[in-house]
């Protein structure tokens, strides 16, 4: 089991629940897009957020940001030590840095220096793209390489006396951000941050970063995670809950489940489960909701649901538990079933 580090009061590692953040796409600088992204995210159920710190003025930001918000900032720093520096002094709860693009082990230590003296950790964050040029030449850019990084650079800062470490390896290589980090898990218990680097559009993201993060999961493997989506960082929150719903590490909301539909199917079930799953996005109850595309399956196939609908000709079932409760016509399933979800539940 990875050791306990404190992120701003957000605890991961040691057995905590696995820790979903994303990152602002805003210019830092202006506070007012950054804050109100960051509220949107927290909104959406952020628990931990990461903002560049590119200049001078986006790291001083960090100060009337932080006054703003409620969840942990994190400074994502790279190759000026002195904006890592400037960044912890304006109240960031974290620093991100690849120790290798920081420069000398001086400038490095200046860094855990100020973090030392902030109580603040370091997550160190090595992707495929940064591996040091000894790593490569005798690794190549490989899960093997990654993870050889991650536990060189965890040394380094241990060495200068530094435990409050968290780590991340990634690739936009699906097998080699699940090897890495599989390696990584056996060689360090630092907590594990786990993701899929320029994992692409929301579609191809989903893809990738569900195949290299549910294996990693269920293997216990990832304490916090983030799901890289170009875009609105929103979408990142959403997507990273249904990863952990689906395979029951944590449970957020509600879980839609819907039949492919076939030839027996006489409503339009794609719509009416895309509608559910909108109107109840925000609904914090962790609640399964079945949309079936039939009676003759519907309530015995979909049983365990806490309440479905089932389609009929023109009309629709509404059960709970496998058990009817109504009939009502087509055009009033989704009211009538949200309506009963925010009674009952």
């Amino acid at each position: 089991m990875s050791r306990v580090v404190n992120i701003g009061g957000v605890l991961i590692g040691g057995g905590n629940p696995v820790a979903i953040q994303s990152m602002t796409n805003t210019d830092t600088s202006d506070m007012e897009k950054t804050v109100e992204q960051i509220l949107a995210l927290e909104k959406a159920g952020c628990e931990i957020v990461r903002l560049s710190a590119h200049n001078e003025k986006a790291a001083k930001a960090f100060s009337d940001i932080k006054q703003k918000v409620k969840i942990p900032i994190v400074a994502d720093i790279h190759f000026d030590y002195k904006l890592a520096i400037i960044a912890i002094e304006n109240g960031a709860d974290k620093i991100r840095i690849n120790p290798g693009n920081i420069g000398n082990e001086e400038k490095v230590r200046k860094v855990i220096d100020a973090a030392k003296a902030a109580r603040i950790p370091i997550r160190v964050g090595v992707n495929g793209g940064s591996l040091e040029k000894d790593i490569l030449k005798e690794y190549g850019n490989t899960a093997e390489g990654l993870a050889k990084s991650g536990i060189e650079n965890i040394r380094l800062l241990e060495d200068m006396g530094f435990s409050e470490i968290v780590i991340s390896v990634k690739s936009s290589n699906v097998f080699k951000t699940v090897e890495a980090n599989r390696i990584l898990s056996k060689e360090t218990d630092c907590p594990i941050h786990i993701g899929v680097t320029e994992a692409g559009t929301y579609e191809n993201s989903i893809i990738k970063s569900s195949a290299a993060l549910a294996p990693l999961l269920m293997e216990g493997i990832g304490d916090t995670i983030r799901v890289s989506i170009t875009g609105d960082p929103v979408k990142e929150i959403y997507a990273a809950r249904k990863i952990l719903n689906s395979i029951g590490i944590r449970k957020f909301g509600v879980e839609v489940i819907s039949c492919p539909t076939c030839a027996r199917t006489s409503i339009d079930i794609e719509k009416l489960a895309n509608d559910i799953e909108k109107i109840l996005v925000d609904f914090d109850k962790p609640i399964k909701v079945a949309v079936m595309g039939c009676v003759v399956n519907g309530p015995g196939e979909a049983k365990d649901a806490d309440i479905g609908v089932a389609g009929g000709i023109g009309e629709g079932l509404i059960f709970a538990k496998g058990e009817k409760i109504v009939k009502v016509k087509e055009e009033d399933l989704l009211e009538t079933l949200k309506n009963y979800i925010l009674e009952k539940f």
